[in-house]
């Protein structure tokens, strides 16, 4: 039996724990397997990541139906289940909020200890999936890394017991922090199209949430937009099914909006770094911009990243709304500082002591029957 499976299915997810992989590695006293879900397949929404991060590569790949949502999630739960007879862990281990997660299903199927990282976030919009992905593997789970105190206590709110709950602080600063200095100059990993279009000002932009693209007025409200944005270069990696929406609409980007195919992981945060400002609906684009001090506006409805608005780095831009422009708002934001609300950069540390701790065999008997409704005899709960 080994000590864990970490489970992972996309490309932000790679970001996110990369040094926690690389920590697990370098253990002598801690085994474990790292498993890919297959929800990103292609090598821009995966490979690349792994190589420019240096992450190990995974143990296992699995092949998923790549249709629906459903098709995403019963593929993966049932992959993880015939995994799981196969091979044994004290425990699984998922992050995020992803369809992926729901594979949180299959080990508890097996009653094998659950460990969510990135715990507790609410958007406490249900039109989200992520919303519902989130909330069902918190209320599944036996250990959660919860990034920030606030998290914590939405956690408690909903009943999830304090005793399962680590205040851990957000592991994207752990990865910012060790690569910030290839930020700085992409002449290594840049293509000559996109330094070309970086050589002089430009904002940056992202946009693929489904409750964005798949709604007609939100859609067109983000390509008006970006269509406001005048006299400089405005850098849009396009994800494929963003690029589909668009073909099939009636609405156009001016001239100076670029469309480029998703890329790496370096690339993307060197172009992040040099912007104006970003315009995403992306979670973790806006944690990145407010870590490294780049003012964001922020394209959601809701969002369970408040803290970029309480320490005023970015700007919200409620697509769902008629038109109001934020590009006045955010360009007050160019050249202003503020701290970083989302951790110390010990994040990734903090979680593998902690997992060691807790694969220690005497740790994992521990538990008290009286606080769960049945008797998990192999769980992290104490």
């Amino acid at each position: 039996m080994k000590d864990l499976a970490i489970i992972l299915g996309i490309r932000p997810d790679v970001i996110r724990a990369s040094k926690i992989l690389k920590l697990l590695k370098s253990q002598s006293d801690i085994e474990f397997d790292f498993i890919w879900s297959g929800q990103h397949y292609s090598e821009n929404m995966k490979d690349t990541f792994f190589k420019q991060l240096n992450v190990p590569k995974p143990d296992f790949e699995f092949e998923i139906n790549k249709g629906s949502d459903a098709d995403i999630v019963s593929s993966t739960i049932e992959n993880l289940f015939n995994h799981f007879n196969d091979h044994k862990y004290k425990a699984a281990v998922f992050l995020g909020d992803t369809n992926t997660v729901m594979g949180s299903i299959a080990a508890a199927q097996h009653n094998i200890p659950i460990v969510h990282i990135e715990g507790c976030m609410r958007s406490y919009d249900w039109r989200m999936p992520e919303e519902k992905y989130r909330t069902v593997i918190d209320h599944l789970s036996d250990r959660i890394y919860a990034y920030l105190e606030n998290y914590k206590s939405q956690g408690l709110n909903e009943g999830i017991s304090e005793n399962i709950i680590k205040v851990t602080g957000n592991p994207i600063v752990d990865i910012i922090n060790d690569n910030l200095k290839y930020f700085d100059s992409g002449q290594d990993y840049l293509s000559e199209d996109i330094l070309n279009l970086s050589n002089e000002k430009f904002v940056l932009a992202t946009c693929h949430r489904r409750e964005n693209i798949l709604d007609k007025k939100s859609f067109e409200n983000i390509i008006n937009l970006f269509n406001e944005i005048e006299d400089v270069n405005v850098i849009f990696p396009m994800g494929y099914k963003t690029q589909e929406i668009l073909r099939k609409s009636n609405v156009n980007l001016s001239n100076n909006v670029k469309i480029i195919d998703p890329i790496g992981y370096l690339e993307f945060m060197y172009l992040l770094k040099n912007s104006e400002y970003v315009a995403t609906d992306s979670g973790t684009v806006v944690e990145e911009a407010c870590i490294i001090g780049i003012p964001s506006i922020q394209m959601r409805f809701s969002t369970e990243r408040p803290e970029v608005y309480d320490v005023n780095a970015s700007i919200k831009f409620d697509p769902t709304q008629d038109y109001n422009s934020p590009i006045e708002q955010v360009t007050k934001l160019i050249g202003t500082n503020w701290n970083n609300p989302f951790g110390d950069g010990n994040s990734s540390e903090i979680i593998v002591e902690d997992l060691k701790q807790l694969s220690k065999d005497d740790n994992f008997k521990k538990h008290k029957p009286s606080d769960y409704q049945f008797d998990t005899s192999n769980s992290f709960k104490g």
